[in-house]
Formats: structure tokens, sequence, C-alpha cells
């Protein structure tokens, strides 16, 4: 579980294609001091493995699923991403609980400055819309926000001149693909009305 709290951003310093998915090996930020083989660390709110790492760089392995249901496979040298640790017992949740699965690619409609601040503009597909109301939580590249307005195929957030700085949300402007995951206690209320309407088929 992560909380969408990003402890930093990196950069990505090479993709390499393997058979069935690629290898994706990141920058190791300073404060990424506990590091194990088998970690899970969310990349751009993507749950991944550690699956070697040196002083220098943290590597980890996408499947054909992962690649498909998120951003990962636009990646490429050069390119931030954000980065967060998986939670321990004990730890303050400041954001949210996040799982790190990924649920869709949302898409940048509008951005919006007003000064330091940014309204950005999203859509997503209705399944996914369905799953958010006004004021409830959303994870957008593993950042946890509030939802200020939710409409059909739309929803908007407001960023703080802080979350501007210290993630990607920052350089994003239209046209720009996200990994979106809705809240998951949404997920749970979704699928007990599929029941109660007969309907067990998955979105």
């Amino acid at each position: 579980m992560f909380s969408g709290l990003v402890e930093t951003k990196t950069a990505v310093i090479r993709v390499v294609n393997e058979q069935g998915g690629i290898r994706l090996i990141i920058e190791r930020p300073e404060t990424f001091e506990d590091i194990s083989l088998g970690d899970s660390i969310a990349i751009q709110g993507c749950c991944l493995t550690v699956v070697s790492f040196d002083e220098k760089s943290l590597s980890f392995q996408a499947g054909a699923e992962t690649l498909s249901k998120t951003t990962l496979g636009k990646l490429t040298g050069g390119s931030l991403v954000n980065v967060e640790r998986s939670l321990q017992l004990g730890d303050r949740i400041g954001g949210h609980l996040v799982t790190g699965h990924v649920d869709g690619v949302g898409k940048v409609v509008e951005r919006r400055n007003n000064a330091d601040w940014s309204d950005l503009i999203f859509e997503a597909a209705r399944p996914l819309m369905a799953q958010m109301a006004n004021k409830a939580s959303i994870t957008v590249d593993g950042v946890s926000l509030t939802l200020v307005q939710v409409t059909d195929n739309t929803f908007s957030v407001a960023l703080i001149p802080h979350t501007l700085q210290v993630t990607t949300l920052g350089q994003l402007k239209a046209g720009d693909p996200v990994n979106l995951e809705t809240d998951l206690l949404a997920k749970y209320v979704a699928r007990q009305l599929q029941f109660l309407r007969g309907d067990s088929s998955e979105n």
C-alpha cells in the first residue's frame, strides 16, 4: 500500500525491451538508502517490484498487462517519474490509501494557470468516472489529489505550488496521458452495486 504522497521525482536511465515486457531502470534517489530486492515501489502510481539495484540505479520489470493499462510503455531515457516507497505499519497516511494498481489511463483536457497554482481538467473512461465524486480522492501519476468537480466524462483538480514543483504534474499539458487509480472504497461500492443489479461482469 501507498499514501499517494510522492517522495521525490527521479529520471529514467533507460528502458530495455524484454520478451513479454520491459525492464525499467531509474536513477536511485539519495533518500532511498533502505532498498532490498523484492521491495514494492510506486512508479508514476504503478506498483513495481525491485528486481535489481546498485548505488546509482533501481531496476523493475513490467509485463504486457501493465503496459496496456499504464503510461509506463511511453517512458524513455530522461523521462521524469514520481516515486514512493510502500508504507510501513505505523506510518502516517497524509494522502489516502493507494494500492498502486492503476485502473486506466486518462488524458489532460485543459490546464488553467492562476499565479503559482494550476487547475487541471482530465477526461477518463466512464467506468472510472462512475467511481469518482466531488471532494473524494483520486490518484494521478501516483499523486493523491482531491477531486474538485466531476462530470460524466471529466474531472478537475487544483494543484498547489508545492505539488507542481515536487512531482511530474507540474509539467503536464493538454493531451498528455496520465495513470489513474480511483479510490479503493469506490471500487467496492461499484462492485456491490453490480451484484445488486444482477450483473457480475467486470467493467
